[in-house]
């Protein structure tokens, strides 16, 4: 119910539904608020992460930092510093003093193209799985905050009366178990094909088959190799410092970088994809010595591929598949009524500028300072129209952005491989990724909504 000032004084119900990257993040955001009661649910037996390592720029980083904040000031950021610092050191995460670009065909193999440099605040690689691990543990401290085998079947808003008689917009979500629960807001983390966007976008004018994620033109497949091996296959001039390896080719891309404490090594091969050849409704190839020789033919008498294709077919398992990578080229709304979408759900890009991640803990930043301007469950609806309205047009930028970034990693965009050609067009495509200034990024959320 609400006292006097039009504060609740039973807690606002909040469900995530998704246990992954977002939706733990966004957790960590708001069980620091006491006026809220979270609840997060995953689908799966237990909480995981697909993919082998994420990489984490000083920009995430810092969103991360608001995230684990205790203060509700713009200028929080200090706050959450050394919990992260320990947070990450546990996931293994490895510092990337710099990423090197390189060429990897064609007569001017192994020209050095650009080193990116974190400078005082470099990024980090850190396994996906060991990075939820974290994420999870302070949650799993908290009675009754983690919820497994529970898919989501159905949704609907509906009006319920709190104790005092107040009536109240909810929404009443129903499992594929038979049970259900309703929550005075419901957001969904639920990944690429998002059943919580299917909701959000129900609607004929916005409809959620026309904006579903769709193939973005390229494939990718990413495999761990033990750091001993891959030093002795690929040369140990790649690993005199913690660095991440880019290599540009015709209608290819290469990458290795370092995680797990020096453990491990992740390699990417990726392509332009073929999207005519591809198998209705099917993201996945089995990668073939064939298939990759074909696909990287004019690469195999450089000084990288040969040695990558040898790690990833060398896997002493089942044989290593391709997925098609998908992106939502277009969405109209993130939000409708006590319903909203973060992460994947939302905003599900290309990784080409590494910025997946980093979007999605700054979906869980935004909406954690907005949560904290919340006094009764009826402003609800202005939070997640404030959230759409500042996040939706950063994070459609960075989709456009990384899908022209996967062109000219790949030389098929206007500037080939040439040297001088690819450093001016990679120039200034980060620059809006890192100029973001959180705090008055955050005092733009908290305007709006108050609006």
């Amino acid at each position: 119910m609400a006292d006097e000032t039009g504060t609740n004084t039973s807690p606002i119900r909040i469900a995530i539904i998704g246990g992954g990257l977002a939706g733990a993040t966004l957790a960590n955001a708001l069980v620091q608020i006491p006026h809220l009661q979270i609840h997060i649910y995953e689908s799966a037996p237990t909480f995981s992460e697909r993919g082998a390592a994420v990489g984490l720029s000083s920009n995430a980083q810092q969103a991360l930092r608001h995230v684990f904040s205790s203060s509700s000031s713009p200028d929080g950021e200090d706050g959450g510093r050394a919990y992260v610092a320990d947070l990450l050191s546990r996931a293994g995460a490895v510092p990337m003093n710099s990423s090197r670009v390189m060429l990897g065909s064609g007569l001017q193999a192994g020209t050095l193209l650009a080193d990116m440099t974190g400078a005082s605040d470099p990024g980090v690689v850190v396994h996906r799985g060991s990075l939820l691990r974290e994420l999870l543990a302070p949650l799993g401290d908290l009675e009754g905050v983690l919820h497994v085998s529970k898919k989501l079947a159905a949704m609907e808003q509906i009006t319920s009366s709190r104790s005092g008689g107040k009536e109240t917009e909810q929404v009443r979500i129903t499992f594929e178990d038979g049970t259900s629960d309703a929550f005075d807001a419901v957001i969904g983390a639920d990944g690429i094909f998002s059943r919580v966007r299917d909701y959000v976008l129900r609607e004929p004018a916005n409809g959620p088959e026309s904006h579903a994620a769709k193939p973005a033109g390229f494939w990718d497949c990413r495999v761990l190799v033990p750091y001993e091996k891959a030093k002795a296959v690929i040369g140990a001039e790649h690993f005199e410092l913690d660095r991440q390896f880019a290599w540009i080719g015709e209608g290819a891309f290469i990458m290795h970088d370092i995680l797990e404490h020096r453990t491990m090594v992740q390699c990417v091969v990726s392509a332009v994809e073929d999207l005519e050849g591809q198998p209705d409704g099917s993201r996945k190839r089995p990668l073939t010595r064939e298939f990759l020789n074909k696909t990287l033919d004019k690469w195999l008498d450089g000084p990288i591929a040969g040695g990558i294709v040898d790690l990833v077919l060398d896997q002493h398992k089942e044989t290593p598949n391709a997925y098609s990578q998908y992106h939502h080229s277009s969405t109209p709304t993130y939000a409708r009524d006590n319903t909203c979408i973060i992460g994947d759900a939302a905003h599900a890009t290309t990784p080409w500028q590494g910025a997946g991640a980093g979007q999605a803990f700054e979906d869980a930043m935004i909406l954690g300072t907005l949560f904290r301007e919340v006094k009764c469950a009826n402003q609800i609806s202005a939070v997640f129209r404030a959230y759409d309205s500042v996040r939706r047009p950063r994070c459609q930028r960075v989709i456009d952005s990384s899908w022209e970034m996967g062109r000219i990693l790949c030389g098929v965009a206007e500037a080939g491989l040439d040297p001088d050609g690819l450093r001016k067009a990679m120039g200034g495509k980060w620059s809006f990724l890192f100029g973001l200034d959180f705090g008055e990024y955050k005092k733009e959320a908290v305007e709006m909504f108050k609006e």
